[in-house]
C-alpha cells in the first residue's frame, strides 16, 4: 500500500488525491526535507534587511589608524609637532591646577572651574596624542577593537566635560557682572561643586551612550580609520550592519548637548551689559563682551571640530 501511494506521487495527475489520503492515514508531506541549494540561499540572505545590530559578518578584532600622513618622511616632523604640542598642553595646564591649589587668593569659583577645565584638557589630549606617538615610533598603526572602544569613550568623556566646564564658567561671569553684590551668596563652594559633579555626570552618560551605540553594530573586514584616533563617525561608517539607528541617536545626542552648551553661553552674554565701564579708568575704557565671548568660545570650538 506504501507503494502505491509512492507510485500516486510521482504521478502528478494523482498529487490531490494523495495528499488527502496522506492527511488522514500518514504523515504530511510538510514533514519531508526541503533541500535549497547553496545559491538561492545566499541570495535569499543577501535581499533580506538586517536590524539594527545584526550583521552575518564577523566582529573585527582590530582597526587601523592611518594617521595624518602617509608619507615616510614626514613621520619625524608630526611626531614632533605633536610631541610639543602635547607636553606644553599638559605642563601649562598642570601649572594652572598647581597655582590655583597653592595660591588661597585663587581659591575663587572662577579659578575653581578653570582647574577643573585644566584636568579635563589633560586627560582629553592623553587619550589620543600618546597612542598617536606610539604608532608613529613603532611603525605601527593597528589598535585593538576594545582599545578603539575605552579611547572613544574617553574621548566623548573628557570633549563633553570641556564644554559643560565652559558652559559653567559662561554662567559664573554672568552671576559676576549681572549681580555682583550677591555674587558670593549665589556661587558658594557647595554650588560650585554641584556644578562640576553636574557636568561629569552628564558627561559621563553622553559618552556611555555613544559608545554603547557603537559597541551594537557589527563590522565587516574594512578596519581602516582614516583618522589618528577612533573618532566616534569616522568608526561608525566602516560598519557592514544597519546603522540608522545609530546615526539618528548619535546625532542628535551631539546635537542637544553641543546646542545646549552653546545657547547657554550665548544668553549669558547676551544677558550682559555690552558695555562694562572701568572702574580704574572711570570710563574712557570700555571692555566689550564679545571679545571675552570669542576667547571663551574658542576651545569650545576646537573642541567640536
Amino acid at each position: 500500500m506504501q507503494a502505491s501511494f509512492q507510485l500516486y506521487f510521482v504521478g502528478p495527475e494523482l498529487q490531490s488525491p494523495l495528499l488527502t489520503i496522506q492527511e488522514e492515514f500518514g504523515p504530511s508531506h510538510s514533514d519531508l526535507p526541503l533541500r535549497v541549494p547553496n545559491q538561492v540561499n545566499w541570495r535569499i540572505q543577501e535581499s533580506l534587511h538586517l536590524p539594527y545590530g545584526t550583521s552575518n559578518n564577523t566582529q573585527v578584532s582590530r582597526f587601523l589608524l592611518l594617521g595624518l600622513s602617509k608619507e615616510p618622511e614626514l613621520q619625524p616632523l608630526i611626531f614632533g609637532l605633536f610631541l610639543s604640542m602635547y607636553l606644553i598642553t599638559v605642563f601649562g595646564n598642570l601649572l594652572i591646577i598647581l597655582a590655583v591649589s597653592s595660591d588661597p587668593h585663587l581659591h575663587t569659583p572662577m579659578y575653581f572651574f578653570l582647574s577643573n577645565l585644566s584636568f579635563a584638557d589633560i586627560w582629553f589630549t592623553s587619550t589620543t596624542i600618546p597612542k598617536m606617538l606610539w604608532n608613529i615610533q613603532t611603525h605601527n598603526k593597528v589598535i585593538t577593537y576594545e582599545g578603539c572602544i575605552i579611547q572613544m569613550y574617553f574621548i566623548l568623556l573628557f570633549g563633553g566635560l570641556d564644554g559643560f566646564l565652559l558652559t559653567v564658567m559662561a554662567y559664573d561671569r554672568y552671576v559676576a557682572i549681572c549681580h555682583p553684590l550677591h555674587y558670593m551668596v549665589i556661587m558658594k563652594l557647595r554650588l560650585c561643586g554641584l556644578l562640576v559633579l553636574l557636568s561629569f555626570i552628564m558627561s559621563f552618560l553622553y559618552s556611555l551612550l555613544q559608545s554603547l551605540m557603537v559597541v551594537q553594530v557589527s563590522f565587516c573586514t574594512n578596519n581602516e580609520i582614516p583618522h589618528f584616533f577612533c573618532e566616534p563617525s569616522q568608526v561608525v561608517l566602516l560598519a557592514c550592519s544597519n546603522t540608522s539607528i545609530c546615526d539618528m541617536v548619535m546625532y542628535f545626542a551631539g546635537v542637544l548637548i553641543s546646542g545646549g552648551s552653546f545657547t547657554c553661553i550665548l544668553y549669558s552674554y547676551s544677558q550682559s551689559p555690552l558695555y562694562v565701564e572701568s572702574n580704574q579708568l572711570k570710563g574712557s575704557i570700555k571692555h566689550f563682551p564679545p571679545v571675552h565671548l570669542t576667547s571663551q568660545l574658542s576651545p569650545y570650538f576646537t573642541l567640536q571640530s
